[in-house]
């Protein structure tokens, strides 16, 4: 009984000691982004884009649908949503591999400005100090801006306004509720869920918005 007591305290401390280093060292990286160019420098520089969009400018059905498929406690949640980090980590041991990242709307922004995106325990720490820190400076409502003036929609297009006059021939306040779905569907996987490239799978990706929308109480039922 006593070794199998050492044994378990043994490898908490193990734990503990790794989850040091790793916070440490996330840290480190975070740190080192953030004296390249701080969370003001970059709201500005997508800011200043020619095309930038406003939430004002958007649809409230593109907004909700980007929330249901994208991080539905958005505006509930610090940066990092617990809730979803469980769920994403439960599913990773489960399949015995990273298969999902269970990343925030501001965690997404801070990955794809600041850090690679390769799938590595201390990028993702490093991920989260950023997150915390874009959240402390800036409102949600901007970083929802930000985030859909700078994702990658495919189709060589890499902000809303472009992907919606790409696709749709219109700007993005006018889009109606099937371009919305579709469009709000895109950034999970751009090449195969572009409605260019692959018509049909970006159908069957626009159904899975809107099952998303309903779960998440935008839609009922009964709507399209």
């Amino acid at each position: 009984m006593k070794i199998i007591k050492r044994l378990l305290s043994f490898i908490f401390l193990c734990v503990i000691i790794a989850g040091g280093v790793l916070g440490y060292k996330g840290y480190e990286e975070y740190k080192n982004a953030l004296s390249e160019e701080s969370v003001e420098e970059m709201a500005a520089r997508i800011e200043a884009q020619s095309n930038y969009t406003t939430i004002d400018e958007l649809p409230q059905t593109y907004i909700d649908a980007v929330l249901s498929v994208e991080d539905k406690r958005f505006y509930d949640h610090f940066g990092v949503d617990p809730i979803a980090v469980g769920r994403a980590f439960f599913h990773d041991i489960k399949a015995g591999a990273y298969v999902e990242g269970g990343s925030t709307i501001t965690q997404q922004l801070a990955k794809n400005q600041y850090f690679t995106q390769d799938k590595k325990i201390v990028r993702k720490v490093a991920e989260m100090f950023m997150a915390f820190k874009i959240e402390s400076v800036l409102d949600k409502d901007t970083i929802f801006e930000l985030y859909v003036n700078s994702i990658f929609f495919g189709n060589g297009y890499y902000c809303v306004a472009d992907a919606s006059n790409g696709y749709f021939g219109k700007a993005p306040s006018d889009m109606n509720f099937d371009e919305c779905t579709l469009l709000a569907g895109v950034p999970n996987a751009p090449t195969n869920y572009n409605p260019t490239a692959s018509p049909e799978l970006a159908r069957q990706r626009q159904q899975q918005v809107i099952e998303k929308m309903k779960k998440a109480g935008y839609l009922e039922e009964s709507d399209r």
